[in-house]
């Protein structure tokens, strides 16, 4: 048995400690978690971006704009590349990297790929593109290297291998480490036109990039700005620039995007924008620049804070204190994520904290749930005793408090409610026994909360009828507040059914509540061998009646003046009639809520008119509330008995109240 602040047996946390830490120290040498520890650092990553380049690179777009202006199909001439070179170097470029493959000869002629060869040899300051493509023949599948054309290397240009590496969910994280990568061609070739201009620090292998922020972060020019640099840009616009030449077409984030040389990158989960390979490279070369490559934790170090998470865990948790335990729960996922943050960003250092994180969540859940098999068994022992005698919902207060209840019935002050759906009868001839008990159950679910919300006991289910109380088992001062509100959000509760069983194709269905304040008795009463905890006397009848009263008013509530009396002031209430019970002989007034104060006034008027007699007056009242609300079901009603009462004439003894029998 285990109380809230019960020891766990030693063996029970020592068994739970274990299997966390061998479940989640080895889960995160699986494919699927390091996917999503992937997605740690891809947070990480956005997080501590600091959305701009602090260093002057800049791409140069060829984008749709470009296309437009130029006006040639692609591939363009290489001509126009040597306009762009010249144009870069005439505004201070200081290296200029084609992000572009030439491996073929220029279809516009061997002259094409010279003026191209002489614009490199004149700027010497040129890094053009290498890249992998898979080929696939009838008689071969293979991947092969794409070099440019030779003429281009030897008017002096550098070439750098373009492709890049895809974690398993096509998301670019890792820095290219092959010998001749693109941004190391470009690093050297800086390098030899200013030496020690840039202090670089090769990232380690596996080191991954630290992100200036997502796409189009770094400065983009057109590419046809470029060629008509005196038209659009200043003199100097690329001076000492590093110049990134590159596809910058939209596309969606789909299959093709490789094709389309757009990559995702630890801000597309976020943002849905896929990045240009150029911008890729520009990252890569600010990472380089920054020294602040990535370098994930050293293997093995994942499952040695799980360890040390599940044996923390173990020390908090071995005795079983749900708030406190959740408390310390949270501060360790909290704990590991400030340390994840600060090692990424102090650091340079990413360490994958999720599964840790996940082994202190498990903890708390297992715990607890040994602790709450444990106190269910304990609670299910006394439920076996009492589950003769009282229901379910009973039980549950006399476990708390055994002492409040005192079986065999007493008498207390208590709120009766009851519900009706109006005409389910016909509905159930309608529908098949499944619909019913759908629609049935789902009205129930919700009646049920509602009123447990708002301090109740639905003591049963009268087939479509709910019968609740306020005031027992346990004492409650503001019953009838308490009820009132339960039966006004119920209300507003079915105008949303009907509308959610109107969108399943179901008919639409309305309820009826009768709520009455009295003093009942309330206890376990049946026969020997079977009890119900409910509620009988005068007043638990005069409920049920008011439920069945609202036919007569086309009201949705009714409830005594007693129970008005009791919430007078807190809740607009309009009052409907006097009605007498069988068997006596005082009427007892009716209310139903209205937060209508034009018509509240109206009626106040109308009753007291009508029970002066002077008729003209109430029916002048009545009329007017008909104007303010023409679907009024109360006003008809009086109008009605006004124009009896002027039939039968003066000397007909006329009485302002109305028999139930009679409605």
């Amino acid at each position: 048995m285990f109380d809230r602040a019960a020891a766990l047996p030693g063996k029970v946390l020592f068994a739970i400690a274990a299997a966390v830490a061998l479940a989640f120290g080895a889960i995160g040498f699986t494919a699927p978690w390091h996917v999503l520890e992937l997605k740690g650092f891809d947070a990480l990553t956005r997080a501590t971006a600091p959305h701009a380049s602090r260093f002057p690179i800049t791409v140069v777009a060829i984008d749709e704009a470009s296309f437009a202006h130029i006006g040639k199909q692609w591939p363009w001439p290489r001509a126009v590349y040597a306009r762009l070179i010249d144009q870069l170097v005439k505004s201070g470029a200081m290296v200029i990297a084609l992000d572009i493959t030439m491996s073929e000869p220029s279809n516009a002629g061997p002259a094409d790929d010279a003026a191209l060869a002489d614009a490199i040899h004149r700027a010497g300051n040129v890094v053009v593109a290498s890249e992998r493509v898979y080929e696939e023949t009838a008689v071969s599948r293979q991947w092969l290297r794409v070099d440019p054309l030779p003429r281009f290397v030897q008017a002096g240009a550098s070439n750098g291998y373009v492709n890049v590496e895809l974690d398993p969910d096509l998301v670019v994280r890792r820095v290219p480490f092959a010998a001749d990568a693109f941004w190391k061609r470009i690093v050297g070739r800086l390098e030899a036109l200013q030496p020690g201009l840039v202090d670089v620090a090769v990232p380690p292998p596996g080191a991954m990039v630290r992100y200036a922020g997502g796409d189009h972060t770094f400065p983009y020019v057109s590419f046809y700005q470029v060629l008509e640099a005196d038209k659009y840009l200043p003199p100097d616009a690329f001076r000492d620039q590093v110049v990134l030449v590159g596809r910058d077409i939209k596309a969606n984030v789909d299959a093709r995007a490789a094709q389309a040389d757009l990559f995702a990158t630890p801000f597309t989960g976020a943002s849905g924008g896929l990045m240009p390979g150029v911008e890729l490279h520009a990252n890569v070369l600010e990472t380089a620049f920054r020294g602040a490559a990535l370098k994930p934790a050293p293997s093995g170090s994942s499952a040695a804070l799980v360890a040390l998470v599940v044996a923390l865990g173990a020390l908090v948790l071995r005795r079983w204190r749900p708030l406190l335990g959740a408390a310390a729960t949270v501060g360790m996922v909290a704990a590991l994520g400030a340390l994840d943050w600060a090692l990424f960003q102090r650091a340079n250092t990413w360490l994958p904290v999720f599964a840790a994180m996940a082994s202190a969540i498990a903890m708390y859940v297992a715990c607890g749930a040994v602790a709450y098999v444990a106190e269910r068994r304990r609670r299910g022992e006394i439920r076996r005793a009492f589950s003769l005698y009282v229901s379910p919902e009973v039980v549950d207060h006399v476990m708390a408090h055994p002492e409040r209840l005192a079986l065999g019935g007493e008498r207390r002050d208590v709120t009766m409610m009851f519900t009706d759906l109006e005409g389910f009868t016909s509905i159930t001839e309608q529908l098949g026994a499944e619909q019913v008990a759908r629609i049935l159950n789902l009205h129930f679910t919700r009646a049920t909360a509602i009123a447990k919300r708002h301090r109740g006991t639905v003591n049963r289910f009268i087939g479509d009828a709910i019968m609740a109380m306020w005031g027992a088992p346990v004492e409650d001062d503001d019953q009838a507040w308490h009820a009132c509100a339960a039966a006004v959000e119920m209300q507003r509760d079915m105008v949303q059914l009907r509308e959610e069983l109107a969108a399943r194709g179901l008919p639409p269905i309305r309820m009826r509540i009768g709520l009455h304040s009295c003093n009942a008795v309330i206890g376990n009463l049946g026969s020997s061998d079977r009890f119900d905890y409910t509620a009988i006397g005068d007043g638990v009848n005069l409920a049920a009646r008011l439920e069945g009263v609202n036919k007569a008013y086309r009201t949705g509530i009714l409830l005594s003046g007693e129970t008005a009396r009791r919430i007078a002031g807190r809740m607009g209430l309009r009052e409907v009639d006097r009605v007498i019970v069988k068997g006596k002989s005082e009427a007892v007034e009716i209310f139903t809520p209205c937060d209508d104060a034009a018509i509240c006034e109206a009626n106040a008027a109308a009753i007291a008119a009508e029970r002066a007699k002077r008729w003209d007056e109430a029916q002048a009242a009545w009329r007017r509330i008909l104007a303010l609300e023409p679907d009024d079901g109360i006003a008809p009603v009086h109008l009605a008995r006004i124009a009896a009462a002027r039939a039968a004439g003066p000397n007909v003894a006329w009485r302002d109240a109305v028999e139930l029998e009679k409605l």
